[in-house]
């Protein structure tokens, strides 16, 4: 049993390394960068490893976001609990920000990730339900209508933003108009 538990733990950290490389890469070159082969090299693993952790690049990229979920969790109950549907807002923002090869992987690229149904990882839904927390009090009827809608305007935010396809100098002003819009539902 102690060899059998020694394999677990070394096959463990090396998926862990495999996604950990591949969110670097990503991270420093953009996902076109992320490919199996140069992974491969950049863990010093045979290919063939690589796809005993992970049947393709997809499910490679769905264990990237599903690190990033646990960290957009976190940060965006920290934001809520400072400073509510502003704290949020700006949390969310800042994480996409900060880490836009991880938020792509979350939310842009494929993954094997389903949201808003029984498959859903738990995580995604602790995720949808920071956001759904703070929104709730301005939309009793339908709460998760109006969080829905508030995600997607934070995503066009931050997508957009990650572009380069807004002027950078009125990112305040954008935030402001939009929980304006949103606390006077």
């Amino acid at each position: 049993m102690p060899s059998q538990t020694r394999r677990e733990r070394a096959r463990e950290e090396r998926r862990e390394l495999i996604v950990r490389t591949a969110r670097e890469l990503a991270e420093a070159e953009g996902w076109e960068a992320v490919t199996t082969r140069r992974l491969a090299e950049a863990v010093d693993y045979s290919q063939p490893v690589l796809y005993g952790h992970f049947k393709n690049m997809d499910a490679i990229s769905t264990a990237v976001a599903l690190e990033g979920f646990e960290e957009l969790a976190a940060g965006l109950r920290a934001g809520r609990e400072r400073d509510g549907l502003r704290g949020l807002a700006e949390a969310y923002l800042r994480y996409a920000g900060e880490h836009p090869a991880v938020y792509d992987a979350m939310f842009v690229r494929r993954t094997d990730l389903v949201f808003g149904d029984a498959g859903t990882p738990a995580i995604l839904r602790t995720t949808f339900g920071e956001i759904l927390a703070v929104v709730t009090p301005f939309a009793p009827d339908d709460p998760e209508t109006l969080t829905e809608v508030f995600w997607s305007s934070l995503h066009g935010l931050a997508t957009l933003a990650n572009g380069s396809r807004l002027r950078p100098t009125h990112h305040q002003q954008r935030l402001d108009h939009l929980l304006a819009l949103i606390s006077h539902s």
